[in-house]
C-alpha cells in the first residue's frame, strides 16, 4: 500500500462517517450533522421547509456515496497513473469549498446562525486538512 491509497483510504473511512450520520443522524451536530445550522430545528415548523431540508442533505448524501464508492472503485482496481489522477482530482474538488461553501458559512455563523460558534473556522480547518493530505500524499508519491 503506497501513500496514495492510504490518502484515499482515509478519505473513504472519514467520508463514510459523514455519509452515515448525513444519512441516519442529521439531527447530530458532529461530522456533516446539520443540528450545528440553526435553521434546522425552524425548518421542522413547516412541512414542507423540512422536507426540503431532509431531500437536500439526502442530495448532499449520495453525492458524497458516489465520490466514495469511486474512489473506492479506484482503490482496489485502479493503477498507480488513475489513482495519481483521483487524488489530483481530490485535491481541486475538495478546494471548491472555500470557492463557494465557505463564505456561506461563515457568513451564518458571522450572523448567530451555527451552534456553537465558530464552526465555520473548524469546518474549514478540516477541509483544509483534506487538501493537505492529499497534497502531502502527492508530493511524498511524486518524490
Amino acid at each position: 500500500m503506497n501513500i496514495l491509497d492510504i490518502a484515499i483510504t482515509l478519505f473513504i473511512i472519514l467520508e463514510s462517517a459523514n455519509v452515515y450520520i448525513l444519512y441516519f443522524a442529521p439531527s447530530s451536530k458532529y461530522g456533516n450533522g446539520v443540528a450545528v445550522f440553526n435553521e434546522w430545528e425552524k425548518s421542522k415548523q413547516d412541512v414542507n421547509t423540512h422536507l426540503f431540508s431532509r431531500y437536500m442533505i439526502n442530495w448532499v448524501a449520495g453525492t458524497k456515496l458516489i465520490f466514495i464508492v469511486l474512489l473506492l472503485v479506484i482503490l482496489l482496481t485502479g493503477g498507480e497513473t488513475t489513482k495519481l489522477y483521483a487524488v489530483f482530482a481530490m485535491i481541486l474538488s475538495i478546494a471548491t469549498y472555500f470557492w463557494k461553501l465557505h463564505p456561506i458559512i461563515k457568513e451564518l455563523d458571522d450572523n448567530d446562525e451555527i451552534t456553537p460558534k465558530g464552526y465555520s473556522k473548524v469546518l474549514g480547518y478540516m477541509i483544509a486538512g483534506f487538501l493537505a493530505m492529499f497534497s502531502v500524499a502527492l508530493i511524498v508519491y511524486m518524490i
